[in-house]
């Protein structure tokens, strides 16, 4: 588990939190600007801090009120079998509550951090209480078959009843079962049932599987996803075991992108785990079904035997051996304990390109936070890297100079294709003059693959510079960067003289620098040509940010020498009106009928 994020509102509280960082000496002290003398980093405004930290999946324990903490997460709360502990803490350490993630170790790291301060823990939920144990919610590596039949076993439980426990043969007493303070006895109206094949729950009877089959699969190339998963599901009822036992689909890293494979993976919930074919041979003196010509296609001599034995362990053995279908294998190997997906083979990689928006993080949307979260590496401009705050901590940064997008778009890929989770971030939003276009660029260029793409959007500067103004864009509109570093200038001015004849309204960014200040003087020409000297302008500046300032401006007072490359320019069309401190182009709701 990772070392929690202390949060302190007051200086009171975070000497509360110090005295935890001899029990995490690797925590992250957060403590509130103006109010926290020394702390890891500062924050501003725990409404944006606490989510953040929440949405990266870091434990989180907070030294103030539980409503403050409850109304900071409303918004992000989701399933709870994966949400991570949070604890509320009093100022003086004298009480912790925890509030999420019981089912993912709260209770423990609350009974740590009362031992260490001196304090209560308090715990509301009947079984952890009584019993010492979350049965509905079994640690990592294993799996409740029949969630369905919790309610009642559990209320016979509290009744007093006993359990007995039954385990398969090869299945080891799990710790934390016996560890607990469960009612045990031999023969008892209630039972636990333990193992990897398939059994019968019901109401007196919970069956929990731990998550050590391995199940490996190869397939030729297309091979249909309704094929490969009707394959598995075949191998797994003729040999009696339990879909929920399976801890990882596994295979060759060639495989890595193959759609059907892709797909049994995202519909089973399952890791997707691979291997170099060098590995795999590696297995070959343990396959009962070596084959030359898949040694001459890939390089091993087999794929879902060698992928499911490598997986599994060398002390594992196959409890399925290659089972085929037209165009898909398909074998089983069980590992002596609950496996780790994380520590076998390679994942497949993930490319996130995101929009940071103008800056603050009140301008990044969730999904944003929460790519940022799951990344391993974040790759950007420097200075766009600073507006990270508590997002960076724990990253890998990798920051670039002004200009180098392409370099840029090479790491990411790069990283992706290592199997990394990596973040490509821009300003604004990254399909608007940002880093998606190099990015998909670079990929065509090079055919990189192996990894999950997704492009996070944002809010672009002409969208927060509109939204200032009123409602500058409301009919239809072109955006156009004045910038010839990689468009010839005569074809931006093409290019602005369309849009102006078009009577669009029109967005100008990047439109000066100390190199080429004359540009932004000829379109400014061009747009007098075209338009009323009185035709509203929106000048806004570093939007977003210190020293935000926005202007409606009559085209005729627009001053070249006022406007830097911070500036975006919202040029007004023939109907674009001005009224009071709002501008408006209409779209003719006032003449409908």
């Amino acid at each position: 588990m990772k070392a929690p994020a202390l949060v302190a509102l007051t200086e009171a509280g975070a000497q509360t939190a110090r005295r935890l960082l001899r029990l995490w000496p690797e925590a992250e002290l957060h403590g509130r600007q103006g109010r926290v003398a020394e702390a890891h980093a500062h924050f501003r405004n725990a409404k944006e801090l606490l989510p953040a930290l929440f949405c990266r999946a870091q434990p989180l324990i907070a030294f103030c009120a539980a409503g403050i903490v409850v109304r900071a997460l409303a918004g992000v709360l989701g399933d709870k079998n994966t949400e991570p502990p949070v604890l509320a803490v009093s100022e003086d350490g004298s009480h912790i509550v925890p509030l999420l993630g019981a089912h993912r170790g709260a209770l423990s790291m609350a009974q740590q951090a009362a031992d260490c301060l001196g304090g209560t823990v308090a715990a509301t939920g009947a079984g952890e209480n009584r019993f010492g144990v979350l049965l509905d919610a079994p640690p990592a590596g294993w799996r409740l078959s029949n969630p369905q039949d919790f309610p009642a076993f559990m209320a016979a439980l509290l009744q007093h009843e006993s359990v007995s426990l039954h385990c398969e043969d090869g299945t080891n007493r799990p710790n934390w079962l016996t560890n607990g303070r469960l009612p045990w006895r031999e023969h008892a109206p209630l039972a636990i049932h333990i193992g990897t094949s398939e059994a019968e729950g019901s109401a007196q009877r919970l069956v929990y599987h731990p998550q050590s089959l391995l199940l490996g699969m190869g397939c030729e190339r297309g091979a249909e996803a309704a094929e490969v998963e009707a394959l598995a599901l075949q191998t797994l009822g003729q040999h009696g075991l339990a879909r929920k036992a399976v801890a990882a689909l596994v295979s060759l890293d060639l495989k890595a992108d193959e759609p059907a494979l892709l797909q049994l993976a995202e519909r089973w919930h399952l890791p997707f785990r691979f291997f170099p074919a060098g590995r795999l041979e590696q297995e070959t003196p343990r396959l009962p079904n070596p084959s030359e010509a898949v040694f001459r296609e890939v390089g091993c001599h087999g794929v879902a035997e060698a992928a499911a034995l490598a997986a599994a362990g060398p002390e594992a053995k196959l409890l399925a051996a290659k089972t085929k279908s037209a165009r898909a294998t398909c074998a089983i190997a069980r590992a002596a304990a609950p496996v780790n997906a994380a520590h076998i083979g390679r994942g497949r990689g993930s490319l996130a390109i995101v929009g940071l928006g103008p800056g603050e993080a009140v301008w990044r949307c969730l999904e944003a936070d929460l790519a940022l979260s799951a990344a391993d590496d974040i790759i950007g401009y420097r200075f766009y890297l600073g507006f990270l705050g508590p997002l960076a901590a724990g990253k890998r940064l990798h920051g670039f100079a002004l200009g180098e997008e392409t370099a840029r778009a090479r790491k990411a890929l790069q990283l992706a294709a290592e199997g990394r989770h990596v973040a490509l971030v821009s300003s604004g939003d990254a399909g608007i003059y940002g880093m998606a276009s190099p990015l998909l660029e670079e990929m065509e260029k090079t055919g990189a693959s192996g990894f999950c793409l997704r492009v996070v959007p944002g809010i672009s500067a002409l969208q927060l510079a509109a939204a200032r103004a009123g409602a500058p864009l409301g009919h239809d509109f072109a955006a156009i960067s004045l910038s010839d570093l990689l468009t010839p200038w005569q074809q931006i001015e093409t290019r602005l003289q369309t849009a102006l004849q078009a009577d669009f309204a029109i967005a100008l960014y990047n439109p000066t620098s100390r190199r080429r200040s004359h540009r932004l003087q000829r379109a400014l020409q061009l747009m007098r040509e075209h338009r009323s000297d009185k035709t509203p302008v929106v000048v806004a500046r570093d939007l977003g940010r210190v020293g935000e300032q926005t202007r409606i401006l009559p085209l005729a007072e627009v001053n070249a020498e006022d406007i830097d490359m911070t500036t975006i320019l919202l040029v007004g069309s023939s109907q674009t009106r001005r009224w009071r401190e709002w501008a408006c182009t209409p779209r003719g709701y006032g003449g409908k009928p």
